[in-house]
């Protein structure tokens, strides 16, 4: 029997939970398949990418990525190389010799992984061949007019020769493999169908049938046993991918999702419950900027507050910047396009509320609010390009004055004088100025979007905006920007990379209905913003899971499971009016506890998930040769962050229901508030690595009451 060390895994109580043995790496191969692998598609993209150094670290020469080549991602991330691995060498020879493109290298990221990339376009000719196999296998007969899914056939049935080369010419290790979404689904399916002495693990990210219901805008947790699968999957015209999906699921050893929500979907939608719930992590060394964080929100805002002196630029017009930017708090949703997906009308509807709130209160407080999600566009709005540019002018104005009056003041020290104030700027200056000043009057109100789109009058956000009444004028105290084109420093308006918007901006707002898990408010954390998330997402869960109070820690969780929508509405606007009210003070507190939050989302601990699949795998798979003990599965019950002890971020029901705060309520707050103390209870209470938990058997799961 082949066995490795005891590797004894402690609950954070310091008694052992479970105990399993270290996988013996030496003796094993790992290969994990997917479409994304160099080919930057969607969130499982940056699963793999994030996790690549962790996994590469652990088991060096002996962890391979599978995915598909394309040139010009060959030629930009990948440096190619000849593998040191002889199975690995000798699969790709006898595939290349078959008439097959196997492109092999590392790929430039973190970590630099081994990647075996197949040419899908050059195998095509085995297509009809290749089709009748898989109907062999399992029943399941492709269109020929589905485009991506005869690919990922391709890439299934490529993937299934390499992995029986590899196992012909393993001399005696043994292979686990790990395939994501039903993209990779295929080849599983395949290397089960021939036998394949591997151990398989298929890992949804989220169902595909799934996804196509909540688009749809039905009650999909309400009635996930209610459904009609194969039905609702017919009339969507997927039913093809559905069992592709399914087949997968059923065939491989271990099935994993990244969630506790996904795996109650998982369950109902696939007709099998996960065997471990694997959540989404991050490299968190890549954001850590240890205290100097704060520094870098000052920087970014710094940048972020010029582009907003631009969008709301006029002068001696009812349209103007009237608001005092060191009292405005910069708001954003990001991510796909999907307006009810991603919680963008909840979000809306929330703002106008807040507005209202606002407003009634007389608050002195603004809020900007950014759309940073991709949309079709012409090109940029012509008045925001002006705006940017009236802002540069004014600024170049501004500096070649102050030289002039810098060098006038400059000299008349020189001769010992005061200078005359009313003398040191001549007649053209003052014509300069107003001329510049003059320049900036507007007739019309700031734009609610920064592109030309090309469905202006149907598109959800700009046609909730028209309903709300939300048109940036002055006395709205919530401003909203839709920017409708991913982030980039190269931009002529809002010249950011992501990561540095994100870390300028004061709360990232992620108000999700179908969130499987949720990288975008997980970013925030890791760089200490706050963020608004839900119970529908698998973020929000995890949260909610291993935080007693997570609104003390900046991740505010909205009920959109057991709420109706209403309800759901009114608490994400409490939490942003709540928001509002707090002073400078609050929020840089708050921001020091989110941050600190970072650990938990760190691969270094999360990866502790895979290692647990992997091994639960290789127990199913050679039964005869691994051996895991015991057999319940473990859990993160008891783990829990303490409610900070010193004062809380938001206000509380006693202090005034005005934003304004008191120099002495600041003091007070100082007083009572120590970091190097409560940064140090923090760092003790996720000392110990928490162990894994699968989804509890038997455990009845409630899917809500409401449709949100």
């Amino acid at each position: 029997m082949l066995r490795g060390r005891s590797l004894s895994v402690t609950s954070l109580s310091g008694l052992p939970q479970w105990e399993v043995e270290e996988l013996p790496i030496e003796d094993l191969l790992l290969f994990e398949v997917a479409w994304e692998v160099t080919n930057k598609v969607g969130g499982i993209y940056t699963v793999i990418q994030t996790k690549a150094k962790t996994t590469a670290d652990e088991w060096g020469d002996n962890y391979f990525l599978i995915g598909p080549y394309f040139e010009h991602n060959m030629k930009t991330q990948v440096e190619q190389c000849e593998p040191v691995n002889d199975a690995v060498r000798r699969a790709m020879d006898s595939m290349n010799k078959h008439g097959c493109q196997v492109h092999f290298g590392r790929w430039l990221i973190e970590g630099s992984p081994y990647v075996v990339l197949f040419d899908i376009g050059y195998s095509a000719w085995n297509l009809d061949r290749w089709k009748g196999d898989l109907w062999e296998a399992c029943s399941v007969g492709i269109p020929y007019h589905d485009r991506e899914a005869n690919d990922m056939l391709i890439f299934g049935s490529l993937t299934a020769w390499f992995l029986k080369e590899v196992t012909d010419n393993a001399d005696g290790k043994h292979v686990i493999a790990q395939f994501h979404e039903w993209q990779a689904g295929t080849g599983l399916i395949l290397s089960r169908a021939r036998k394949l002495p591997i151990a398989t693990i298929f890992t949804t990210h989220a169902t595909l049938l799934g996804r196509y219901l909540c688009a749809a805008n039905i009650d999909f947790y309400n009635h996930l046993d209610k459904f009609n699968i194969d039905k609702e999957a017919g009339e969507r015209q997927i039913y093809h991918r559905y069992c592709m999906e399914r087949a997968s699921v059923h065939c491989a050893h271990v099935f994993t999702t990244v969630s506790e929500i996904t795996a109650i979907e998982a369950e109902h939608m696939l007709k099998r419950k996960p065997d471990v719930v694997t959540p989404n992590g991050l490299n968190v060394k890549k954001f850590s900027a240890v205290h100097e964080f704060q520094n870098l929100h000052a920087m970014y805002k710094a940048r972020i507050q010029d582009f907003v002196r631009g969008h709301f630029y006029g002068y001696k017009t009812k349209f103007h910047l009237d608001f005092d930017l060191e009292k405005t708090l910069f708001l954003f949703i990001a991510g796909r396009y999907e307006f009810s997906n991603k919680g963008a009308d909840i979000f809306l509807e929330a703002l106008s509320r807040l507005n209202f709130l606002l407003r009634v209160h007389k608050s002195d407080v603004t809020v900007v609010v950014f759309f940073i999600m991709p949309a079709k566009t012409n090109n940029f709005n012509v008045e925001t390009l002006k705006g940017q540019a009236v802002r540069k002018q004014l600024w170049d104005i501004a500096h070649s004055v102050k030289e002039k009056f810098g060098k006038k003041l400059y000299d008349a020290l020189l001769r010992g004088e005061i200078p005359d104030m009313d003398n040191i700027l001549d007649r053209d200056d003052i014509t300069i100025m107003k001329r510049a000043i003059f320049s900036t009057q507007r007739q019309s109100l700031p734009p609610v979007t920064t592109h030309n789109m090309i469905d202006d009058s149907t598109d959800p956000i700009l046609s909730t905006i028209r309903r709300i009444g939300l048109f940036n004028s002055r006395t709205d105290r919530v401003k909203v920007i839709l920017h409708p084109e991913f982030l980039s420093s190269t931009s002529p308006l809002l010249p950011m990379d992501y990561e540095e918007f994100v870390r300028g901006c004061h709360l990232g707002v992620f108000p999700s209905y179908y969130e499987p898990w949720g990288y975008t408010p997980a970013e925030c954390t890791v760089m200490g913003i706050p963020s608004v998330t839900t119970n529908l997402s698998g973020f929000g869960c995890f949260m909610q899971e291993h935080v007693a109070d997570p609104t003390a820690y900046g991740i505010y969780i909205v009920d959109r499971r057991f709420r109706s929508p209403d309800d759901s509405c009114n608490q994400l606007t409490q939490f942003l009016y709540g928001f509002c009210k707090q002073s400078r003070r609050q929020r840089i507190i708050q921001r020091n506890r989110t941050e600190r939050l970072s650990d938990l989302l760190d691969w270094r601990y999360l990866g502790r998930y895979y290692q647990h699949a992997r091994y639960l795998t290789l127990s199913r798979a050679f039964p005869d040769k691994f051996h895991m003990e015991p057999t319940s599965p473990p859990t993160t019950e008891g783990f829990k962050y303490p409610r900070p002890s010193s004062v809380p971020p938001s206000p509380s029901g006693s202090q005034v229901s005005s934003p304004q705060s008191s120099d002495v309520e600041d003091e007070e707050e100082d007083a009572r508030y120590n970091e190097e103390e409560e940064a140090e209870r923090d760092r003790l209470n996720i000392k110990s690595p928490f162990s894994p938990g699968r989804v509890p058997r038997g455990k009845k799961k409630l899917h809500g009451e409401y449709k949100n």
